[in-house]
């Protein structure tokens, strides 16, 4: 790959080293929105000059492309999907299956509005669904103008995603969008992940003075969708940004390694269970239960990791559920409208 391809790749969020490979005799893109069996992907040619096209799917892809992905192109298909290294996920239409929102993402910004005080229940599920993503998460909390305890709220905060940086906005003021702007800096790509209502959209209008549409909240609280589709975003300040719908808190996608990150406080305290697959629910010389006995760690955040957790079962034994029921009818993955390629490096 050429300087000048590598330089246009890297405005798109490719960092350097990062080892990502594309098919030989292709133009490299990153796709921008899926629309069915066609993406929108910004890719160049060998030269370094760029294009934006909507492109088939080839029959011979290795995954469905989604948000975020680095693909190759060639001749109006993408012709390979290169590996990712992070997935935001969510549960898909179908029971036990899974639907990727994001790929290739650094950082999840976990957006939570504050002028109607903080929502810890979505907080934590929100951070457990970044964690297992496998990028960084960054709590974002917005609407700061319409509070007057904001400095209680962001001590919540912290102690409910331990280690976890947090941070206050106001789109309305510009309080914070600064500070924020200058973690999406070249080489980032960054997700925004919250509710519909979260205040996303006006985010985006914030850190980059446009006015992309945005929906006000209901009179009771409830967010209206303003995103319906997934899009990347170049940021003036270098980085990429990833705008997804506001999701449901049903939305979430449970990994052992996220539920562990995300409650890094009882992870930490199970170290000193007498059992290591202790259940933190009347088992014996559990270190976990001794602490909210102790006042140590509250009982409402073990209620909620037992929550989390038992979710996380659930939706294991529906994904075994799922693949043994299509094993017995014999269930394929449906085939493309699109010619096939043939490559040595597919």
């Amino acid at each position: 790959m050429s300087e000048i391809v590598a330089g246009v790749l890297r405005t798109l969020g490719l960092a350097i080293g990062s080892g990502v490979e594309f098919s030989a005799d292709s133009n490299p893109g990153r796709v921008s929105i899926v629309h069915g069996t066609t993406a929108d992907v910004i890719w160049c040619n060998q030269f370094g000059h760029e294009t934006t096209s909507t492109s088939q799917f080839a029959t011979t892809l290795n995954l469905s492309p989604v948000a975020g992905d680095w693909v190759s192109v060639r001749d109006g298909y993408v012709i390979s999907v290169s590996p990712r290294t992070t997935e935001l996920r969510r549960p898909g239409a179908t029971p036990g299956d899974v639907q990727v929102l994001a790929a290739n993402v650094d950082v999840v910004l976990v957006v939570v509005p504050i002028d109607r005080e903080l929502n810890v229940l979505m907080l934590e599920r929100l951070a457990v669904m970044a964690f297992d993503s496998g990028a960084t998460p960054i709590v974002v909390l917005t609407k700061s103008d319409g509070s007057d305890v904001v400095e209680s709220i962001v001590t919540a905060a912290e102690e409910t995603v331990p280690g976890v940086e947090v941070m206050t906005t106001s789109s309305a003021s510009g309080h914070g969008i600064e500070e924020l702007r200058a973690q999406l800096h070249l080489g980032v790509t960054a997700v925004m992940l919250g509710a519909s209502g979260a205040g996303k959209t006006s985010l985006l209008n914030a850190l980059e003075g446009s006015n992309e549409l945005t929906a006000s909240v209901s009179r009771s609280g409830e967010g209206r969708h303003a995103t319906t589709t997934r899009r990347l975003y170049r940021l003036t300040s270098g980085g990429v940004l990833l705008d997804i719908p506001g999701i449901r808190l049903l939305d979430l996608t449970i990994g052992q390694q996220g539920l562990d990150d995300a409650f890094a406080d009882i992870t930490a305290l199970a170290k000193n269970c007498r059992f290591s697959d202790c259940a933190h629910s009347g088992d014996e010389g559990c270190a976990v239960e001794a602490a909210v006995a102790s006042g140590e760690l509250s009982p409402r955040r073990l209620e909620s990791w037992r929550t989390i957790r038992d979710e996380m079962i659930q939706q294991e034994l529906s994904r075994e559920q799922e693949v043994s029921s299509r094993k017995k009818k014999g269930r394929g993955a449906k085939p493309r409208p699109a010619p096939s390629f043939d490559d040595e490096d597919e």
